[in-house]
């Protein structure tokens, strides 16, 4: 049950697990992979026959522009099905790399339709891993079109925290994070300057500190503020679904 720690928790911040479906679970998820950082998990318009949990480090969906520019459209930790909506839509028309070394494992589209077929609540449990995915795209995209860059940035940090603190990746008020300030520009759609001066002003406010690849948050009260953060979106409430 190792491979699916994280996945466990992330479900069950939503509903129960019971035992049979994290054996069933387990009986699936039996491949895994490492990735170094800057491999692509799955590549732009391949048509996988598996979809990939990630079981530990940081992972981007992407799409890229004819000029080469990149845009960041989600991010993913810990627990997360990088890309279980591939079992339906078959051809990838977006790519996920490893934003740092990256420990996969895999399970079958076949299995996968084993598991709507035979384990309706399971299967509605993984359903709602994708929505909450969709819900993350919604906050994003307000976020880059209505908020400015300090509550943009404060909002995605809050965000982080929550999910990461689910799957029991945080310690006290602080997370590991190892993107770069350029990958990080990719994500807020920023140049590297522009990311610079967002990050500084948010740490002069004494909001949080980020150093060595570690952020902490130092106000969560006005960091939230800030942000205009609600969790809502995330569907941490745990009830029958």
């Amino acid at each position: 049950m190792s491979l699916l720690k994280s996945l466990l928790l992330n479900l069950g911040q939503h509903d129960s697990v019971s035992g049979e479906e994290a054996r069933l679970l387990s009986s699936v998820i039996t491949k895994e992979a490492l990735f170094s950082t800057g491999d692509d998990i799955v590549a732009i318009g391949s048509r996988p026959i598996y979809s990939s949990l990630l079981v530990d480090g940081f992972a981007a969906r992407y799409k890229m522009l004819a000029d080469g520019g990149r845009q960041i459209t989600a991010l993913h930790v810990a627990g997360d099905f990088v890309d279980l909506h591939a079992f339906l839509l078959k051809t990838m028309d977006h790519g996920i790399v490893a934003l740092s070394p990256c420990h996969v494992a895999f399970a079958e589209h076949g299995d996968l339709k084993m598991i709507t077929e035979k384990a309706p609540h399971l299967a509605r449990l993984l359903w709602l891993d994708t929505l909450v995915d969709g819900a993350i795209h919604r906050e994003w995209i307000v976020a880059m079109g209505r908020r400015s860059r300090k509550s943009q940035l404060a909002h995605l940090i809050c965000e982080l925290y929550v999910r990461l603190r689910g799957v029991q990746r945080t310690t006290d008020w602080s997370f590991h994070f190892p993107l770069s300030q350029a990958e990080m520009a990719d994500v807020l759609g920023l140049s590297v300057v522009h990311m610079n001066r967002v990050i500084q002003s948010l740490r002069r406010e004494g909001l949080i500190s980020w150093t060595h690849h570690t952020i902490s948050i130092l106000d969560w009260v006005r960091l939230q503020e800030v942000a205009e953060f609600d969790p809502t979106y995330l569907s941490m409430m745990r009830e029958p679904r």
